[in-house]
């Protein structure tokens, strides 16, 4: 390296030669050139050498010498003399950071600067951010106000450790906004320290160290504001870099600031109605009739002061109860009174009567408001104690506005003037206070209260259920011509996570908060009368009003009434006690009565019968009778029969998305649910988590929404913002399709089967200007066999998002685990063949089936069985012998009547003797010693068989035929 210097020398040394050779040129004159040093070597070593303002103009240039080490450096206020090599005190007029750079002047992106946008759905190609940059402003740089990524950045070598800082305004939660360096190394400074904080003022100072070597500097926003609301930019001045090389020069002030001595680090910004122009040691005052702002280049002209131009308000209270009526200027005063057409301030000095003083203050002897001891109340005139066995119930109940109370303060934001210079915002007036014209219409009017904490009363039990720790109320009023909007803010800070909003002219009307945190102690309404930057002020006409602000259980509160508590048994120490779980109240008694079983308490006053709430159907109440819950089992009764549920499986936290959704810019996102079905009271609780801010707020209950962004920004997978809870209790478990005025609308989830669907119904508390009664949401279970995945929901067709009106929030929740336990009545039975002396029996579920759990299925039947061959060769067998007897019994009878035609032939034949003399019998063939036949058959007792074979046998043992012979009674008759 050092080499190369020399050569480099040398070559500029034989050019000089070969120049004074051809041609006579002048010599070189200081003005002609300047000095600058070479590379630093190995060794940290450099020479200065002098270079040409114009080549060839002259000759004669001072050699090289060698130069001041590399780690040389001046300090603050002072530049490198390269002549002498020595550092040199600024002149007045200017100023020089020594080992620095400021960038304080944003008319231009300033020379190293880099600012590109690009979108954090890299996958999505229609999503176009070229425009999307950080745009100079003149006094700051402004970031971009959509939905895509904007990084500012610049890239600097240090030579040795220093630091950057800067100035930033950061109001809005719905802007991601990152600081964070790289090193050479490419290594990133820690995530945690990355995150900038919402903005506690107008301005915040943020300062960083660096190491030495290469830096690159990454300012990135990303707007996360979905709504048709853009959200409002991060805006950055005064950019600070030291550690940098050498600077050899000081730089001019930048008109309206100066410096008036010698070595100044920083200009000092002109006062207002001053000015001054670049390089300036002091600045002038404007001319009688023009004025300007703080660090002003140039004076405006003074218009005729307006009825806007001045506001009024009120003395304290005198010893007799007296107030005079002031009126002020707005300061800065602009406007000019002396000018044809002005207006001139009102006098001052109308006696009117204070008002009383707030509920929970007295009038002293000096006539002041002052808060009223601890046990004691008042309604605004005197203090009284309470009676034994009450409490005071303690807050903050403004509702006279004689003197702004000493836990609120009032400021202006604007990016032009500090709040230091204007702090009117808000002006008391007696019923109300009210916001104050402003010098710009863009300006924020801001009203701050700030509490310590919060405290649930005695004789309020502690719960954790209960999810309201405190509440504020006010009632407010905003009229408007343009554009105007009314912000209300909750937080740790006044730039905190905005609640709610409220465009253009508003009636008289009032609006709740509950506050379920002691997170929460900073309350802020801001009122901006236009959005678009402007000097004509052409809207101070317009205001935003607060008639009362009422606040419940602050810790250092005052009492406007007194709490009735409970009898004890015993004597207690704490002077009042609550009634215990699950009774309320008689009112005016301190006696306590159990509310009917399975109630809850209203958490607001449990007086009265009143305060105890059934719990819906399917539901019971928790132990500290605070929340009806639901144990995931469910018993119904359906055409007659019972089934039973169990939701155990569904009730763990579960996630889901909506369809996507994408945003004019081409934005991709989606709205994340998280579902908590069911559980005793140790269950876990559905969360909903806002990472793009530092508040980092969670929002827990049964069901909660937040807005996802699939992103790429910092590595992380998605950015979740604008979580709300959807529904914090649960209120009944049945299979109707409307409960408590929360329909589920059923036309949307058309019924599949016989089997009815269950509806889990909930509700939260938390109102909105949209839902004046708060959010509710149904869940419907239906079963479904096909359905293998725990996570299966679906939302509304003609309602993508879930809701179709941003309140009420449907869903049908497909599952196994929504169906019915398995019992007997689902199982049906097979008999099977029997095969070689054995039977199965099989039990099987019905189809289709609708079932889960449950019962089992019985295990396979074997039992033994006769086969059909045997069967059938016993019934051949018995068939034989039927036949055979049969055809037996048909000859027995035949024969049997054979033999009675031939005695009634022979009774016939012997009619014709005597009476009762029996006819000789004619017979022939008869063998001797044979007996008749009749004898035969019917006298001798012989065996079965053998009288079968006799009545079967038509010949006679030896041969003969038996012939029966007519007798002579029947020959006659037969010759007749």
């Amino acid at each position: 390296m050092f080499l190369s210097h020399v050569l480099f020398t040398a070559v500029i040394f034989l050019l000089h030669l070969l120049l004074t050779e051809a041609t006579e040129l002048p010599s070189c004159k200081e003005s002609d050139y300047h000095f600058e040093y070479t590379d630093c070597d190995v060794l940290g070593s450099r020479w200065r050498v002098a270079i040409p303002n114009k080549p060839e103009t002259c000759t004669g240039l001072p050699d090289p010498v060698k130069g001041t080490h590399c780690t040389f450096s001046c300090n603050d206020g002072e530049f490198l003399d390269m002549r002498t090599q020595e550092c040199q005190k600024c002149v007045a007029g200017t100023y020089s950071l020594g080992t620095g750079v400021a960038f304080d002047e944003w008319d231009t992106l300033p020379t190293g600067f880099i600012s590109h946008g690009i979108s954090i759905n890299s996958g999505y190609t229609h999503t176009n951010c070229s425009n999307s940059t950080w745009i100079p402003k003149g006094d700051y740089i402004a970031s971009n106000t959509d939905e895509c990524t904007s990084t500012l950045s610049y890239a600097v070598s240090l030579k040795k450790p220093g630091s950057v800082s800067f100035q930033y305004f950061y109001p809005d939660n719905h802007m991601f906004f990152e600081f964070y360096v790289q090193n050479d190394q490419c290594q990133s400074t820690e995530s945690q320290s990355r995150w900038m904080k919402i903005s506690e003022s107008d301005w915040d100072y943020h300062y960083v160290q660096l190491s030495s070597g290469n830096n690159v500097l990454y300012w990135r926003t990303t707007g996360f504001s979905l709504a048709a609301n853009t959200a409002k930019p991060v805006l950055l001045k005064n950019i600070a870099i030291s550690g940098v090389s050498y600077t050899s020069e000081c730089f001019h002030c930048k008109p309206g600031t100066y410096s008036d001595k010698p070595g100044a680090a920083r200009c000092i910004p002109c006062s207002a109605n001053s000015y001054s122009n670049k390089g300036a040691t002091a600045c002038q005052p404007c001319e009688a009739d023009k004025y300007s702002g703080i660090g002003s280049g140039t004076c405006l002209q003074r218009l005729p002061c307006k009825t806007t131009d001045y506001f009024y308000t009120h003395t304290p209270c005198d010893s007799s109860g007296q107030t005079q009526l002031m009126y002020k200027w707005i300061e800065p005063k602009i406007c000019s009174e002396t000018v044809e057409g002005a207006v001139q301030l009102p006098a001052s000095g109308e006696m009117m009567a204070c008002p009383p003083c707030n509920p929970g203050f007295f009038s002293s002897n000096t006539s002041t408001c002052e808060p009223c001891p601890h046990g004691f109340y008042s309604n605004g005139t005197e203090c009284s104690e309470c009676p034994a066995g009450t409490e005071p119930v303690v807050g903050f109940e403004y509702k006279w506005w004689n003197k702004m109370p000493s836990n609120m303060k009032s400021s202006v934001f604007s990016s032009e003037y500090s709040s230091t210079e204007r702090s009117t915002g808000w002006e008391v007036a007696g019923e109300y206070i009210y916001t104050t014209p402003s010098n710009q219409d863009s300006d924020y009017m801001m009203l701050t209260l700030t509490v310590p904490g919060y405290s649930l009363p005695h004789s309020l039990s502690e719960d954790n259920g209960r999810v309201q720790l405190s509440r504020i109320t006010f009632v407010f009023e905003t009229k408007c011509t343009a554009d105007c909007k009314l912000y209300f803010l909750a937080g740790q800070n006044e730039w905190s996570n905005i609640v709610e909003s409220w465009s253009g002219t508003m009636g008289k009307q009032s609006y709740s908060y509950l506050i379920k945190s002691n997170n929460t102690i900073s309350f802020t309404w801001g009122f901006q009368r236009t959005g678009i930057f402007s000097t004509k002020n052409e809207y101070s006409s317009d205001y935003a009003k607060i008639y009362s602000v009422h606040l419940t259980n602050v810790i250092g509160g005052v009492a406007s009434e007194c709490r009735q508590c409970a009898l004890a048994a015993v004597d207690s120490d704490s002077g009042c006690v609550p009634c215990p779980p699950g009774h309320y109240m008689l009112n005016g008694t301190g006696v306590c009565k159990s509310c009917p079983s399975n109630t809850i308490i209203r958490p607001e006053q449990p007086i009265g019968k009143q305060a105890c709430i059934p719990c819906g159907p399917n539901t019971y109440s928790n132990e500290g009778r605070s929340a009806c819950m639901s144990d995931c089992t469910l018993a119904l009764h359906h055409e007659g029969e019972m089934l039973n549920y169990d939701f155990s499986p569904l009730a763990n936290v579960t996630g889901f998305q909506s369809s996507p959704r994408f945003t004019s810019k081409g934005l991709q996102y989606f709205h994340h649910f998280s579902v908590a079905l069911c559980g005793t009271e140790n269950r876990a609780l559905a969360s909903c988590l806002e990472n793009v801010t530092e508040s980092k707020r969670d929002v827990k209950g049964y069901i909660c929404q937040a807005t996802v962004v699939p992103s790429e920004v910092r590595g992380q997978s998605v950015v979740s913002s604008q979580p709300f809870s959807i529904g914090e209790s649960l209120i009944g478990v049945t299979t109707d399709f409307k409960f408590d005025d929360i329909s589920s609308l059923d036309g949307n989830f058309p019924v599949e089967s016989e089997l009815p669907d269950v509806i889990f119904y909930y509700r939260s508390r938390e109102t909105t200007q949209a839902c004046k009664n708060g959010r509710s949401a149904s869940i419907r279970l239906r079963c479904d066999p096909t359905v293998t995945l725990k996570n299966h929901v679906s939302l509304p067709s003609n309602c993508s998002e879930g809701t179709c009106d941003g309140c009420s929030f449907h869903f049908l929740w497909r599952s196994q685990y929504a169906c019915p336990l398995c019992s007997e009545r689902n199982i049906k039975e097979i008999v099977s063949a029997c095969i070689q002396g054995i039977q199965r029996t099989t039990y099987v579920w019905q189809q289709p089936l609708r079932c889960t759990g449950g019962v089992s299925l019985p295990p396979q039947k074997i039992s033994a069985c006769v086969t059909l061959d045997f069967w059938l060769k016993c019934g051949v067998s018995i068939g034989t012998v039927a036949a055979i007897l049969l055809i037996t019994i048909s000859c027995y009878f035949w024969k049997r009547t054979r033999k009675l035609q031939y005695k009634y032939s022979k009774l016939m034949m012997t009619a014709g003797d005597k009476e009762c003399e029996l006819p000789a019998a004619d017979s022939c063939a008869i063998m001797e010693g044979e007996d008749a036949e009749d004898d035969l058959i019917y006298l001798s007792k012989k065996s079965f068989f053998t009288k079968i074979k006799s009545f079967s046998r038509e010949r006679t043992s030896d041969g003969f035929d038996s012939v029966p012979l007519k007798s002579s009674a029947a020959l006659e008759m037969e010759m007749n």
